[in-house]
């Protein structure tokens, strides 16, 4: 992580501690970072987490890519410098939520593993579970729920994630969580199974 631009900026440690927070909360934060192709069911699979969670009683919040876009980063565009960027911001802001003692779900392509690796840097060792969404490109063409790739195909989105842009598969994420011919419910349970399985919620 690059230094800050300003030298004139000090770090002020927090009076009340993480493990304070989490103990009211009855649960541990971190950040659950959903990564695949557009239509992949990222803020679908993400949404149903937060709802499900939030049924049980658990501290949780969702960043979703477009939402992000209308407010903190709607600077951005998406060349892969715009990328970086909105991944390097969204990966801070992600991080101070966990620190909160929320559950952050992230629903982001987020293309490039070395801005995913950065988000992790962010965070803790083990504080940070990335869930590829896998979905075959075809599977997300077919839904297209935004009518992205029809445009993309068309010449009228440059620069489109899986048509036109790469996306880099995960090397080695905490989940592959594959879509097709599975429900939402499913595989939602899959990931709050994880959280359970890794101590984060009881």
């Amino acid at each position: 992580m690059s230094e800050p631009k300003s030298k004139n900026i000090h770090w002020h440690g927090a009076e009340v501690t993480r493990d304070e927070r989490e103990e009211i909360l009855g649960q541990k934060g971190c950040v659950v970072w959903f990564t695949g192709l557009s239509g992949s069911g990222k803020s679908t699979v993400s949404r149903r987490v937060e709802q499900k969670l939030l049924a049980e009683g658990v501290h949780t919040y969702v960043l979703d890519g477009d939402n992000v876009r209308h407010g903190l980063n709607r600077d951005l565009g998406f060349s892969p410098q715009d990328r970086n960027e909105n991944i390097r911001r969204v990966g801070c802001v992600a991080q101070l939520f966990a620190d909160a003692g929320t559950i952050c779900l992230t629903a982001f392509i987020s293309p490039y593993r070395a801005d995913r690796d950065q988000a992790r840097k962010a965070n803790d060792e083990g504080r940070f579970v990335e869930v590829f969404v896998n979905t075959p490109l075809d599977v997300c063409e077919e839904r297209d729920p935004k009518g992205l790739y029809k445009k993309a195909r068309a010449g009228q989105i440059p620069e489109f994630t899986g048509i036109s842009a790469p996306y880099e598969e995960p090397d080695a994420a905490e989940l592959n969580l594959q879509t097709a011919g599975r429900s939402i419910d499913e595989c939602a349970d899959d990931v709050i199974a994880y959280l359970r399985t890794r101590g984060f919620i009881s």
